[in-house]
């Protein structure tokens, strides 16, 4: 496989594989991840009467982050140094973002989109019965640097 190979995770005739991150420098590395869950905007301020969902999909979240490997085959398994993830109200919806950073040889985008999903996975679950129609939407990573590629950041939604 050359450096140029448009999928990082097959090799030269086709075989899926681990990428081979001896030869790369650790590096501080960050990413950032976003996703919006969507449902009425009665199913999202009853919200207000279960202050405990928000912080139990936080923690979700977080917790997938560190066992993103166990989700994810071929996933590098990564000593996160720290993972938030926040969730902001808004009309009819929350706004799920999630951070991720290690120390590392390889980078930690994984993990930042598996900690944004699952904590949007986690809330919509919770608004499912106020809201059958609720929905994780736009799950993208927005974010990451550090490592020989350096800083990208996504400029459209």
């Amino acid at each position: 496989m050359t450096d140029d190979a448009l999928l990082s995770h097959v090799d030269a005739r086709g075989r899926a594989r681990m990428v081979d991150v001896t030869g790369k420098a650790v590096s501080a590395r960050r990413a950032v991840a976003r996703c919006v869950v969507r449902a009425s905007e009665d199913a999202v301020a009853a919200l207000d009467a279960e202050p405990d969902a928000i912080p139990f999909a936080r923690a979700a979240g977080i917790q997938a982050a560190k066992r993103t490997s166990d989700l994810i085959p071929l996933c590098h398994p990564l000593p996160v140094d720290e993972v938030d993830v926040r969730i902001e109200r808004g009309t009819g919806q929350l706004r799920v973002t999630a951070t991720a950073t290690v120390l590392s040889r390889t980078g930690v985008e994984m993990e930042a989109l598996t900690a944004c999903g699952v904590a949007g996975l986690s809330m919509a679950m919770c608004l499912l019965r106020g809201d059958p129609r609720a929905r994780m939407d736009e799950l993208t990573l927005w974010h990451k640097s550090g490592g020989r590629s350096g800083d990208w950041n996504r400029t459209e939604p």
